[in-house]
């Protein structure tokens, strides 16, 4: 058997995948964006232009021994990977990577790194000159980017809806009580318990006055951004493996995160059904455990490494550079952080050090 690995998929768990495995097989990395996106900073780049360089890593250094083909996967069987220039790629081992969609700016929908930040520096110029701002969804990435947005423009109102009546439940009380408290010193206004009656009628992200209906009353703005709405990638799975999808679209995997009925396929990330929040930390150590798996069937070992997720939710969760709430696990339950605390883990410098390092830019921010 040989040892060719194709990880369908370059972003955070199939970076590290790719990475990991470089050294101990013959690892492609089918991938159609021109530059890994580091989707942490986007938020700060929205607010702050000057970010951008830290938005996006060329994918030239982060392989030595193996190969990034720049396209789309069309078609995924258990013995490779048909692409979109219908071109074939066999492997022994397969990982599924591909992630999932998220509104922008969180999340780009184009390939071009030029593109994406061209789009990016648009809807800065858009939200600098709106007084009202609403944001629809109160989960992690509405409220960091309520957090960034008044880091900037401390005077622009900031209104953040959501149908939910309790704030991140499932996470320690303390937690959420400095949450609300830090939302509160920085002047949002979350209106927890309030649908939309309508969608706004412009599009996200472009600045036009506007006033809606809610359960709440109405809700007027000059701007407005979607923080819901989650879709995962998985229609290009082929014979025998779409058996595997639920039907939402996730990957059901086994302990060794293989996909199930699969002992040489697996998927790491978002795709995958693990009972979890979808995120980047989630998918790296997703990673670290496909690799090990990989590494031993290739040196003719059984597949031995399983990954448990936390049965204590985790969260880092920064308000500007300097504010945020963080959640841990420990084995004696969850640890709550304090601002400072967070700043020092993500909020500071949103772990561009460590991607840097993961892509051999030696710490310098990446051109796009």
């Amino acid at each position: 058997m040989g040892h060719t690995v194709a990880v369908i998929g370059g972003g955070y768990g199939g970076a590290a995948v790719a990475k990991a495995l470089d050294q101990d097989a013959d690892v492609v990395l089918i991938e159609p964006k021109d530059a890994f996106v580091q989707n942490a900073v986007s938020l700060r780049a929205l607010v702050r232009p000057d970010w951008a360089g830290n938005l996006f890593f060329p994918y030239d250094g982060l392989l030595q021994r193996g190969r990034v083909i720049r396209e789309r996967a069309v078609s995924v069987d258990s013995g490779g990977v048909v692409l979109a220039s219908g071109g074939r790629v066999d492997a022994d081992y397969l990982v599924l990577a591909t992630g999932s969609g998220y509104p922008f700016p969180f999340k780009f929908d184009t390939d071009l790194s030029s593109e994406a930040r061209e789009r990016l520096l648009a809807v800065h110029a858009e939200l600098a000159g709106a007084a009202r701002v609403l944001i629809a969804g109160a989960g992690p990435v509405g409220l960091e980017l309520s957090g960034e947005i008044k880091a900037v423009w401390p005077d622009k109102h900031v209104t953040v809806v959501d149908p939910t009546p309790l704030l991140l439940p499932g996470f320690h009380p303390q937690m959420r009580e400095d949450l609300r408290r830090q939302l509160g010193v920085l002047g949002v206004e979350l209106r927890l318990a309030t649908a939309l009656g309508a969608q706004p009628p412009t599009e996200p992200g472009r600045a036009q006055p506007f006033t809606v209906p809610s359960t709440g009353g109405e809700i007027s703005a000059d701007i407005w951004f979607r923080a819901h709405g989650v879709s995962v990638d998985s229609d290009y799975l082929g014979d025998g493996l779409a058996d595997a999808r639920t039907p939402e679209g996730y990957v059901r995997v086994t302990e060794t995160l293989n996909v199930e009925g699969y002992g040489h396929v697996y998927a790491v990330g978002d795709i995958t059904d693990v009972a979890e929040a979808k995120m980047a930390g989630n998918a790296m150590q997703h990673a670290e455990v496909v690799a090990k798996n990989i590494i031993a069937q290739v040196r003719g070992e059984r597949p031995a490494a399983v990954y448990r997720p936390s049965p204590v939710p985790f969260v880092l969760l920064p308000l500007g550079p300097e504010g945020g709430v963080g959640q841990l696990p420990s084995p004696d339950g969850p640890v709550v952080l304090s601002a400072r605390e967070v700043a020092e883990y993500k909020g500071s410098d949103l772990f561009t050090g460590r991607f840097a390092d993961l892509f051999g830019v030696g710490g310098a921010p990446a051109a796009a």
